[in-house]
């Protein structure tokens, strides 16, 4: 004998205005939830909101207590090109900047390898000097370096800002090597095992295991030398050619001091990159940062 189950209720119609009060409480809750990120986030944009609205006011306006644009003027954008030649700094700062991020990279994966991954005489000896170098203000080594780039006869280029980058970068040395030691030994053994040296252990293993690390210890070597003033000041101030955007909008704005809508306009072209990198780059980034220095 079998026994019929009823079919299950249909669930009563629920209120629009009660539909209201959940969406609503779901993003009270959200909002009280990430409350100190939204207040951070915000305190972060505004100096960016700022920057981008005094570039499209007119040269009378910017730099007064009104803040809003009374007229729109997005053709700043097009007239620092006429002021000053950005796209010829604009190629000088991608050079600098993507031939010393490779050339960190290239100096610090093996680097960090050694550091993390082999086990030798020293090794914690010259970790510490990593991390010392790493402390070391580049300011108590610029005499000594700054001679021997003027005997060698390369002040004026960008040849000693690029060139150092491919045989030390502590910095870089560091991360990576705190990023590999969060990689288990058993694929290296394996490998091994399997008839890899540690050259084919690093370049096959290794590194597409790292790619996270490896991305988050670009984009910080991107970044940094994107806006480093104080080595491009040195080595290239005596030759306008040479420079990149973060000295030439130092002398646009001197050059132009008053006309601070197209010193802002400048100022909003030149980060442009960099947000744009940053947004399609984050994921590796982020997840880089957050396993770099699970172990210590």
């Amino acid at each position: 004998m079998t026994t019929l189950s009823a079919p299950p209720r249909p669930a009563p119609p629920v209120h629009p205005r009660e539909k209201f009060k959940r969406r609503w409480d779901k993003k009270l809750s959200f909002v009280a939830t990430h409350a100190i990120g939204i207040a951070l986030g915000v305190l972060f944009m505004l100096p960016l909101l700022f920057v981008f609205l005094t570039s499209v006011m007119k040269s009378d306006q910017a730099m007064t207590s009104s803040l809003w644009p009374t007229e729109w003027h997005f053709e700043n954008f097009v007239e620092v090109f006429k002021k000053a030649p950005l796209l010829e700094y604009f190629g000088n700062s991608l050079l600098y900047s993507a031939l010393a991020t490779v050339g960190a990279l290239v100096s610090a994966i093996p680097a960090a390898y050694g550091l993390a991954k082999l086990r030798w005489r020293g090794q914690n000896l010259c970790f510490m000097l990593v991390v010392v170098a790493m402390m070391l203000p580049p300011q108590v080594t610029v005499v000594p370096l700054y001679d021997l780039w003027v005997r060698l006869g390369f002040t004026g280029t960008l040849v000693p800002l690029i060139v150092p980058y491919f045989f030390f970068d502590a910095f870089s040395i560091f991360l990576l090597r705190q990023f590999f030691l969060t990689i288990p030994k058993d694929y290296l053994e394996a490998a091994k095992i399997d008839g890899c040296n540690e050259f084919r252990v690093l370049t096959r293993v290794l590194i597409p295991m790292a790619k996270p690390g490896i991305a988050a210890t670009a984009m910080f070597c991107f970044l940094f030398t994107w806006n480093d003033y104080f080595g491009p000041l040195l080595y290239t101030g005596e030759n306008k050619d040479n420079w990149p955007l973060s000295l030439a909008i130092a002398s646009f704005r001197g050059m132009h001091h008053v006309e601070w809508n197209l010193t802002m306009a400048a100022t909003a072209l030149i980060m442009l990159p960099v947000i744009v990198l940053f947004v399609f780059a984050q994921k590796s980034f982020v997840k880089g940062i957050t396993f770099t220095g699970v172990k210590g």
